[in-house]
């Protein structure tokens, strides 16, 4: 299987179902933590709770680029939302 390379998403980025399974970008719990600007273990908090998706890989996890996006999509807008409601 080919190596994937590393590509900046685009605002467009499409969701796994929408793309062949060797262009989804998987990111490590280090690199989601780092992307998300939180400790490690928040990240396994918000798999564990079914916040985040994320494919188990023997003992460790690796998340989708595209579900990191739209989690920080949803959490602008919700705090927006907040911020003009109240």
């Amino acid at each position: 299987m080919p190596h994937a390379s590393r590509q900046q998403p685009s605002e467009n980025t499409a969701e796994a179902g929408d793309r062949p399974l060797d262009e989804v970008e998987l990111l490590t719990v280090q690199e989601t933590a780092q992307a998300l600007r939180v400790p490690m273990v928040t990240v396994h908090r918000l798999v564990q709770k079914g916040q985040l998706p994320a494919i188990r890989t023997g003992r460790s996890f690796r998340v989708p680029a595209y579900a990191v996006h739209k989690y920080l999509r949803k959490a602008a807008t919700d705090r927006n939302d907040r911020n003009t409601n109240g």
